[in-house]
């Protein structure tokens, strides 16, 4: 994965690295860092990360924003801009201005690393006030404040394996059906109870360790901790519409027809494309969303389902273009959430 992400990325030059530590910082890495790592543990569209120890000993991830990004954001934001706009006079039917306002929204906050160390402390207070059964076995790594700022990240480095590392896991001594149980447990729990939701759940951004106090048990296993990276980007979700959205989720699972098409059309899906909505929210055709003999908790592996599946998947940019004006803001959550319920089914297929 480091490797796929290095290669399909941009990687800021050493010296680069060392002009944003010395203008944020005030030093050269040497300065700074008793050691620093000049060939980056990995690279994404943002920033890069070294592997770092502090002076006095611990081991940490620096988290480097490129030396280009700001005017490069500014950039694309205005080559965006202008194809959607043109684009939407020449087919008005190709709406996508909505893009523009996510981008104008969500740009900023991603470029500020100290919105994305307080987010990530923020997530973490929520399990310890709201979810407390979770609190130990969902983690963020510990920030340090004096050797950070928005455009540099100092974090406690994590000796982890990728949430889609199924072989390193199992050697861990962790069962993957645990991690899939584990994923859509956090991610239940800031949708229903917190309304503070990480949306960017990709498999780089969520990795699994041993729960730190289990030990071995007696047929070898032990239990999971999720830690979840790079909290640049969460949305907030209202009490109005967790309530609606989990009314909406027990009319699925118990095969309420009823109910859906109510509390879709709550959230805005509209009578004519609440049954969409829910086959895209459960991954199912609408016949099986309603039938009320069938397990609307699992989801089987076999051919007939990957089929019905790819079908789905390719409504999604229809409903997000129908959609967009009534659904977006909503959308744009749920669709983050059903990526984590994919790499679940991954990991229980592999598993």
């Amino acid at each position: 994965m480091r490797a796929t992400m290095l290669n399909r990325c941009p990687v800021s030059s050493y010296e680069q690295v060392c002009e944003v530590i010395k203008k944020e910082l005030g030093g050269m890495p040497d300065e700074i860092f008793e050691e620093f790592d000049p060939v980056p543990l990995a690279s994404a569209s943002l920033a890069q990360v070294h592997a770092a120890r502090t002076r006095d000993g611990r081991k940490v991830a620096v988290k480097v924003q490129h030396t280009h990004m700001t005017d490069t954001a500014a950039a694309d934001y205005a080559t965006v801009e202008f194809i959607v706009n043109t684009l939407n006079r020449l087919i008005p039917s190709f709406d996508y201005r909505w893009l523009l306002d996510e981008m104008r929204e969500s740009l900023p906050k991603e470029l500020d690393f100290l919105l994305e160390a307080k987010n990530s402390e923020k997530c973490l207070e929520n399990f310890r006030r709201l979810s407390p059964h979770l609190a130990a076995y969902v983690y963020a790594p510990r920030v340090y404040w004096g050797l950070s700022t928005s455009k540099l990240l100092t974090m406690e480095f994590m000796d982890a394996a990728e949430i889609s590392d199924v072989k390193k896991i199992q050697k861990l001594g962790i069962q993957p059906k645990e991690v899939a149980k584990l994923v859509s447990e956090a991610f239940a729990e800031m949708t229903f109870k917190h309304g503070f939701i990480h949306c960017d759940p990709h498999a780089a951004n969520m990795m699994v360790r041993p729960l730190p106090a289990s030990k071995w048990s007696i047929f070898g296993k032990r239990e999971p901790q999720l830690v979840l990276l790079d909290h640049g980007l969460y949305k907030e979700l209202d009490d109005e519409t967790r309530i609606n959205y989990a009314a909406l989720w027990k009319a699925l699972v118990f095969a309420d027809a009823k109910a859906i098409r109510e509390n879709s059309m709550k959230l805005g899906a509209g009578d004519d494309l609440y049954a969409l909505f829910a086959g895209i929210l459960t991954m199912r055709p609408w016949n099986r969303v309603i039938d009320q003999a069938a397990d609307h908790l699992v989801i089987q592996g076999n051919n007939s389902d990957r089929a019905e599946l790819q079908v789905l998947f390719s409504f999604f940019s229809y409903i997000v273009l129908v959609l967009h004006t009534r659904l977006y803001t909503h959308l744009f959550l749920y669709l983050s959430k059903n990526y984590v319920l994919l790499l679940n089914i991954i990991i229980l297929f592999l598993g």
